[in-house]
Formats: structure tokens, C-alpha cells, sequence
């Protein structure tokens, strides 16, 4: 077979660079929703309702309105320029589907680790997940409504993170807030980019 050969018309625009991020954080942090708030395609979903079985599994303190959960991944898209495509995946968060995280991680450049400041601790796993893989990942602090609100110093200092991980402020409803931490988020691994290759 000739794997040179290409059926795409002579002259046609070339494919555009596919890109994979990652959508991590705590149970009820607001992946499904930034996914959902930023692809211009409709998200794929796989949420379940929550049931008694969860009960003693699942903590819902601070979340206690929440009503279904992702058991596999979201999955959304949005365009940057005709020559870049991001494709998002939102992980699970409860600890029982974790095993799915080695397959969404493969081949992407970074991720995005959402947090809610009622219950910031929930940030630990991912954070240590990407840390220990060497993934580069920025925190975003999704504002909900009803939680305390914190200066970004803080966040930085409460999740101990190294001084170069970009710390911001978002709400995952919003596009233009959750394309924003997109954008930081692909600034942030370019540059973790060079750093390496200057290295090497």
C-alpha cells in the first residue's frame, strides 16, 4: 500500500493540527459544563443519575444539588484558526473511574484542572496525576456563586503549586471565560515545549 499517496484533491487546503486537551478536577468542579459552555459541536456526554447506590461513595458536601455524574468522558471541539482544532475530553472525577484516565491522557498536550474553593482539596489527584506524567496543566477557579472567593496567590499556595503553573479565575458556563483558560492553558505548554527543547 502507498502511504504517500493522499486522495485529497490537488490544491485543497491542508488538514488542520488536531489537538487534545484534557478537562480534570473534582467531583461536581465543571468540566461537563466548560466542555458544553466552549465546543462548537454538541458535547458528547456520558453522564448517569446519581442513585442510592453512590450513597457512602460519592461526597456530595457542597455539591448537594448535583444530580448526575460523568462515568466515561465528555467530549467537545472547538476551532482556533482553520489550521488548529482543540479536541476536549472531561474526565471522570469520582476515584472509581480513574481507570479511564490513562486512556484519555494519551497524546495530549495538557490539561486544564478545574477548582472549586468549597472543596479544594479535590484538586490534589489531578494535580499529582499530571505533575508525576509531566503533563503541563494550568488551575482555573471556577467562581460558583455560593463559594468563598480567594486571591489567586492563595489558590497557588493552598494546592502548593510550582510558581510557574498559571493560576486564573473562570466561569465554566461562559465561552469567552472558559476559551480564555483554553488559550492560557496552550500558551503555558508551548512554552513548557521550549523549555524542554532547550534542554535537550
Amino acid at each position: 500500500m502507498d502511504y504517500g499517496h493522499s486522495d485529497r484533491p490537488a490544491g485543497a487546503p491542508p488538514l488542520p493540527t488536531a489537538i487534545k486537551i484534557l478537562i480534570a478536577g473534582g467531583f461536581g468542579a465543571g468540566k461537563t459544563t466548560m466542555v458544553g459552555s466552549v465546543s462548537e459541536t454538541r458535547p458528547l456526554r456520558t453522564e448517569e443519575v446519581l442513585t442510592e447506590t453512590g450513597i457512602g461513595v460519592d461526597d456530595l458536601s457542597g455539591v448537594e444539588d448535583k444530580t448526575t455524574t460523568t462515568v466515561a468522558m465528555d467530549f467537545g471541539r472547538i476551532t482556533i484558526s482553520d489550521d488548529l482544532v482543540l479536541y476536549l475530553f472531561g474526565t471522570p472525577g469520582q476515584d472509581r473511574f480513574w481507570f479511564v484516565w490513562d486512556e484519555l491522557a494519551l497524546g495530549a498536550i495538557g490539561a486544564v484542572v478545574l477548582a472549586d474553593t468549597r472543596r479544594l482539596a479535590d484538586c490534589f489527584p489531578s494535580i499529582d496525576y499530571f505533575e508525576e506524567r509531566g503533563t503541563p496543566f494550568v488551575v482555573a477557579v471556577n467562581c460558583f456563586e455560593d463559594a468563598r472567593r480567594y486571591q489567586l496567590h492563595e489558590v497557588q499556595a493552598a494546592l502548593n503549586l510550582d510558581p510557574g503553573v498559571p493560576v486564573l479565575l473562570c466561569d465554566a458556563r461562559q465561552r469567552e471565560s472558559s476559551r480564555d483558560v483554553l488559550v492560557t492553558l496552550m500558551e503555558h505548554a508551548m512554552k513548557a515545549r521550549e523549555a524542554r527543547r532547550r534542554e535537550d
